[in-house]
């Protein structure tokens, strides 16, 4: 039996350029992991099954192509406790389809090389080979592309789900995405991301990242301004939305600002976590 704790992520900085030949973005994004946890089970079984959220389809996906690539008839049963809200933006779904692999992969008698699980990873979503491994990442390509980096940890964050704005579907934020014109200068602008991540020393530093280039797309923005009111020194959306988030310096600031935002959104106060 295999447990993992199943940490959320945060897009610190995202930017997206043109679609590629295969209809995939290109993508330079800094991605976070904090401490909203689902908790995953993988143990062997007869038949596959997922116990504990319903509306799973991204780990049996996993648990099924980890059987598939290792040639070996095996079923997995996995049980979920579900923390990291759903529909989000925060990775839940791709974050237990990566502890799935991995936990499924221990108990194979000959596991598959960490390669081979990167491949299966990108397969099932752009955001899942970054929850691979523990760490803050500069992802690139359209998200295969995985590079640990070292930014300062020593803040707090408040997520904010709006009540008010639905979730869209990533297609249909990229293609609003497309039709705004954006994309442009994504070269150069991805080498600008580089150059900031380097230069982040202190917390405080992450407000000078590039903001998150769906923003305006997600059609989530208002909650991102509405952070930064409230003293957040980086505020931004959350990868394609609708959930926001707002990093501070001190906890009681970040209380405060939860607190302020309770009637119009949900909201948690995390850390970020390796």
């Amino acid at each position: 039996m295999n447990v993992a704790a199943v940490p959320a992520k945060i897009n610190l900085s995202l930017v997206v350029g043109e679609s590629r030949p295969d209809g995939l973005h290109r993508l330079a994004t800094l991605m976070q992991r904090i401490d909203i946890v689902d908790r995953l089970r993988v143990e062997l079984a007869d038949e596959t099954a997922v116990i504990g959220f319903a509306n799973d389809t991204l780990i049996t996906r996993a648990l099924a192509a980890v059987a598939e690539a290792s040639g070996v008839p095996a079923g997995f049963r996995a049980t979920v406790e579900k923390h990291i809200p759903v529909a989000a933006g925060l990775g839940g779904g791709s974050a237990d389809a990566a502890a799935a692999l991995v936990l499924a992969n221990r108990l194979l008698g000959r596991p598959l090389p960490h390669r081979r699980l990167h491949e299966l990873a990108f397969v099932l979503g752009s955001d899942v080979p970054f929850f691979l491994a523990p760490g803050p990442k500069l992802v690139g390509g359209a998200g295969e592309l995985v590079e640990p980096v070292t930014v300062p940890q020593d803040y707090v964050v408040v997520i904010a789900l709006p009540h008010d704005v639905a979730k869209r579907s990533t297609g249909e934020v990229y293609s609003r995405f497309d039709e705004l014109g954006g994309g442009a200068r994504f070269d150069e602008r991805a080498v600008e991301l580089r150059s900031a991540i380097a230069s982040c020393e202190h917390a405080r530093d992450l407000a000078g990242l590039p903001p998150n280039d769906l923003a305006e797309a997600s059609g989530a923005r208002v909650a991102a301004t509405r952070l930064a009111e409230l003293g957040a020194f980086r505020a931004d959306v959350n990868g394609a939305g609708p959930s926001a988030y707002g990093l501070f310096t001190r906890r009681r600031d970040a209380e405060r600002a939860s607190s302020a935002l309770r009637s119009n959104a949900r909201t948690w106060v995390t850390l970020p976590v390796w």
